[in-house]
């Protein structure tokens, strides 16, 4: 998933059985050709190569220092489609955005599948920042500070709290074994993550487990407010109308409101 200083071995023991034919959409389709593409023509033969020096990595991984100092901005979107040198990496990150991520766009839709998976990788580089900073400079260790993170493993693991919400009674299996819910297979990954950041230090490994802690909140939080707003939008167009509760939208089908503007709008389970 996410690595630190571009290597090391990560990804984690477990494993999902998911639909027997998992949707190979359009948008999927689209990230996967171009983490694909700047990881083996720009990172393995330009970069390795054609290059002085490894720019690729320095001006678009994601270097906290670089962000707060030299405000390299962009970094909070160019790190999610480089990887580190393992083939596994790269391979173990692109299975689990097609796994994940056809089955959340054939339910979502292209436009708003992109938009929750670049959300949730902004977030979670934001996340990693601001908690490595902190950590900066109450400790005066900067290995974070400096250290580059590379991966799309922030977005994907947005996406896989949004499966764990939207499929969480689909019965997957922990380690290729153990059959549970997918939303408790999603909370025991949560926790994982959580212990290996407690046991090897936000900066004491090169499995950025911060940065996927981050992109688990950001798509979240993506969640819960973009359910906010779009209640509501609802409420509004109902005359204030309108449960008190929050339930997680699920259909968000650009043509819903045209279609129908008198129901309400269809929930997460």
């Amino acid at each position: 998933m996410g690595y630190r200083g571009g290597g090391g071995s990560g990804g984690g023991g477990a494993g999902a059985q998911m639909n027997n034919l998992v949707p190979f959409t359009p948008m999927v389709k689209i990230l996967m050709i171009i983490n694909v593409v700047v990881w083996l023509v720009g990172q393995m033969i330009v970069e390795k190569y054609f290059l002085p020096g490894p720019y690729l990595s320095e001006y678009l991984s994601l270097i906290p220092s670089y962000v707060v100092e030299k405000f390299f901005i962009w970094q909070f979107f160019t790190y999610m489609f480089l990887h580190s040198s393992s083939l596994f990496h790269i391979l173990f990150n692109m299975l689990m955005l097609w796994w994940l991520g056809g089955e959340l766009e054939q339910r979502w839709g292209p436009k708003f599948f992109l938009s929750f998976y670049l959300v949730s990788g902004v977030g979670a580089a934001i996340i990693y920042c601001i908690c490595i900073f902190a950590y900066a400079m109450a400790t005066g260790d900067l290995a974070g500070w400096l250290s580059p993170v590379v991966g799309a493993s922030g977005a994907i693991f947005g996406l896989l709290v949004a499966y764990g919400i939207i499929f969480g009674e689909r019965v997957v299996y922990f380690m290729m074994v153990f059959p549970m819910k997918a939303k408790y297979f999603v909370m025991i990954l949560g926790g994982v993550e959580a212990v290996n950041l407690l046991t090897s230090g936000i900066s004491g490994s090169q499995v950025a487990n911060l940065a996927h802690l981050g992109g688990l909140i950001s798509g979240y939080l993506f969640l819960v407010l973009y359910t906010k707003f779009k209640q509501g939008r609802w409420r509004n167009q109902s005359g204030g109308r309108g449960g008190r509760g929050l339930k997680l939208v699920v259909n968000n089908d650009p043509n819903k409101d045209k279609k129908d503007k008198g129901d309400g709008p269809r929930y997460w389970n």
